[in-house]
């Protein structure tokens, strides 16, 4: 039998591993999945954090652990350090989850600072541990006026780069003002229909993704890097 790595001269032999279902988790976890939700505004009537609190009762429908994260207080991102009581509230509940629901509204075009300010104060790995890495996402925003989607492709590209994977399905609410009774719950609508569309897509997707989540995100160019690491500090000669 031919050698599979013959017409690969770059390929470092160690590193490179073909997928297959024998390296997954086939024996599935029974726990309730744990979502977070983030919300953008802080206004007392905020129709982002309303959202986040329908879709918040629609997930526990469904079987889900839902924590929300109230964003007062939280303070702009270099203003102070991480040990602040807010940004170690935020990572913590980062690293409980095991799927996320982001809701912005659209201001100028785009999602919120306030929105903004809770991904930035995430970095990408905190000793050693990647908060959000592998982890489901979906993605929603309010508008005051006609639909529009600058928000969610905006979230989209952010939970990419937060190495999220970001479910297919999204909702965008318009004139969100209209869509929420005086008790602050959402009336019966198309809208209100997606955003359980939204949750159950979610949930489909924890559900199927969350105890494979490390071997999803097994990369070979870290495990090529990780490999050269190892020998340098190996092979380096005592000064």
């Amino acid at each position: 039998m031919p050698d599979q790595h013959t017409n690969l001269p770059n390929i470092d032999r160690d590193s490179f591993k073909t997928p297959n279902t024998q390296n997954m988790q086939l024996t599935l976890s029974t726990h309730k999945p744990k979502i977070l939700l983030l919300y953008g505004s802080l206004r007392e009537r905020s129709f982002s954090r309303l959202v986040v609190e329908e879709s918040a009762r629609l997930l526990q429908a469904f079987g889900a652990e839902t924590r929300i994260f109230n964003p007062q207080g939280l303070p702009q991102t270099d203003t102070e350090d991480a040990s602040h009581p807010k940004v170690q509230e935020l990572r913590e509940l980062m690293a409980w989850s095991e799927g996320q629901v982001w809701c912005s509204p659209e201001r100028h075009g785009s999602m919120t600072s306030i929105f903004k300010s809770q991904i930035d104060w995430v970095p990408l790995n905190i000793g050693g541990v990647r908060p959000t890495q592998g982890k489901t996402l979906a993605i929603m925003q309010v508008s005051g006026g006609s639909q529009s989607f600058n928000a969610v492709n905006q979230m989209r590209i952010l939970g990419r780069w937060m190495r999220m994977v970001t479910i297919p399905n999204q909702s965008s609410v318009a004139k969100a003002f209209l869509e929420f009774d005086d008790n602050n719950r959402m009336k019966p609508s198309p809208y209100y229909n997606r955003i359980v569309d939204v949750m159950e897509e979610l949930m489909k997707f924890t559900l199927l993704l969350r105890d494979n989540k490390d071997y999803f995100v097994d990369r070979y160019s870290e495990r090529v890097e990780s490999a050269e690491e190892l020998s340098k500090r190996v092979n380096q000669q005592s000064i």
